[in-house]
């Protein structure tokens, strides 16, 4: 981030507090002479609305800004520039200038609605949204030693491991408040954790059933109508207020918070299209582009009245599970990341930002399950930046010998009382994965006696 981050958001206030009767984006372009891309003007304001320090009245081109009166400007302006340096998925070129369309503010994106012709364009085997080069750095990552063995006997090896991710992260990108270890005693013992929300419990359970359902079937699941339907089923159990809409195609309309996005009504051209990414996903033959392909149109369409995001992430995994390549679980995946990159196919039509997520993402689960952790580069900077307070923590947990439940009730006060409040969730996460992840192997590194692991792994399982 550059040094100049605070003077740029700066100027923008002091230009905005001189004009009480609010200006519009153009005008502070010219006030700005140009110098600085309108997007890029237009993200800035967005942060700076998100985070009170302006205000936003009018809509299109009738849009204007105007100052907020109070004395937390100043630290507002710090909580902005804390927000921007916080840890992000690396963008390509297109990502970024997508990221930067989606950020800036809903009044001046244009409405759209659903375009058949991004689906129709696409041609199995022919048309592909994911490079060769992309294919092949995936592959290097995520094809373990089961290769030829039959369909999930990988997932199976990984089982315990990967349910317990998948359900808490995908749970997570919907919003779902259970921590990790949370969600891992829910899924080993059945114990729901104190005042979560009902709904929390059953979307983790109802991923549990799902997962299993795929794994178990892992010879037999296809791509089909069957499936998908039947992935819906699962994951909405208990979830929508019509129980008569689990494992259908909705009949009524839906919308997409904060996007300009409208998703078509039509029940015959939603069965219709329905039918059509399912033939196209059936017939592609690389499991990653066929992924990646119904991580975009499944959401796209919208086929369900409600969790067609999730629908997507495990049907997303039926080809690796069903290929004995390393499962994409999305740990360590920002929501915002997420969200930004389907808004971008929603809005635009454009994959470039879904896909940087979708790489990084796999890249990340790869990693995890087949210990390759030289294949992401640098250190994470957020762990490097707050090593000496996870260590603390974790060595903490185990001198103590916390069991599941005291561990993560721990691990929040501790993270409340130590850690800036902007990054509270993820040390939370960290910590979370580093405590469920020790064993005889690894617990030095945190300079932990062999004693005082094997009392605290007794107390642990």
């Amino acid at each position: 981030m550059s040094k100049n981050f605070n003077k740029e958001f700066e100027k923008l206030v002091e230009i905005v507090k001189q004009h009480p009767e609010g200006i519009s984006v153009d005008g502070l372009l010219q006030l700005t002479n140009n110098v600085t891309p309108k997007r890029t003007i237009q993200y800035r304001l967005s942060s700076l609305v998100k985070y009170g320090v302006l205000r936003v009245e009018g809509s299109s081109r009738n849009t204007k800004y105007y100052f907020n009166q109070g004395v937390e400007n100043k630290q507002r302006l710090t909580s902005i520039e804390a927000s921007e340096t916080t840890f992000a998925i690396p963008l390509s070129f297109e990502g970024a200038r997508l990221r930067e369309h989606i950020l800036a503010p809903i009044q001046l994106r244009q409405h759209v609605s659903y375009r058949r012709e991004f689906l129709d364009s696409y041609e199995p085997n022919k048309t592909f949204y994911l490079s060769q080069s992309i294919i092949e750095k995936l592959y290097k990552l995520g094809s373990g030693i089961e290769k030829g063995r039959p369909a999930g006997t990988y997932a199976r090896k990984i089982y315990q491991r990967l349910l317990i991710d998948l359900s808490w992260n995908s749970s997570r990108l919907e919003g779902n408040t259970y921590s990790l270890l949370e969600t891992e005693r829910l899924l080993e013992t059945g114990e729901e954790a104190s005042g979560r929300n009902r709904m929390d419990t059953q979307m983790i359970l109802n991923h549990k059933e799902a997962i299993e359902f795929i794994i178990d079937m892992a010879e037999e699941v296809n791509i089909n109508r069957y499936t998908i339907l039947n992935i819906h089923g699962l994951l909405s159990h208990d979830l929508l207020m019509d129980p008569r809409a689990c494992g259908r195609l909705r009949t009524m309309p839906v919308k997409i918070g904060k996007s300009v996005y409208h998703p078509v009504e039509v029940p015959q051209l939603i069965e219709e299209c329905f039918q059509l990414i399912i033939q196209k996903a059936n017939a592609i033959q690389n499991p990653f582009e066929q992924s990646f392909f119904l991580m975009v149109h499944l959401p796209y369409l919208q086929p369900f009245l409600d969790v067609n995001e999730r629908v997507s992430r495990l049907a997303g995994n039926i080809p690796f599970i069903r290929e004995n390549l390393s499962p994409l679980s999305f740990v360590d995946v920002p929501e915002s990341d997420y969200i930004q990159g389907l808004l971008a196919i929603y809005e635009l039509n454009r994959i470039e930002l879904f896909r940087d997520v979708f790489v990084w993402a796999y890249e990340r689960s790869a990693s995890l399950y087949l210990a390759t952790l030289e294949a992401l580069g640098q250190p994470d900077p957020f762990r490097v930046r707050y090593r000496d307070f996870i260590q603390q923590a974790v060595l903490t947990v185990v001198q103590n010998r916390m069991d599941k439940f005291r561990s993560s009730q721990f691990i929040s006060k501790f993270a409340k009382e130590n850690i800036p409040s902007i990054d509270e969730n993820r040390f939370i996460e960290v910590v979370e994965i580093e405590v469920s992840s020790l064993h005889e192997g690894n617990f030095a590194r945190f300079k932990i006696r062999p004693s005082e692991f094997f009392e605290w792994h007794r107390s642990w399982k």
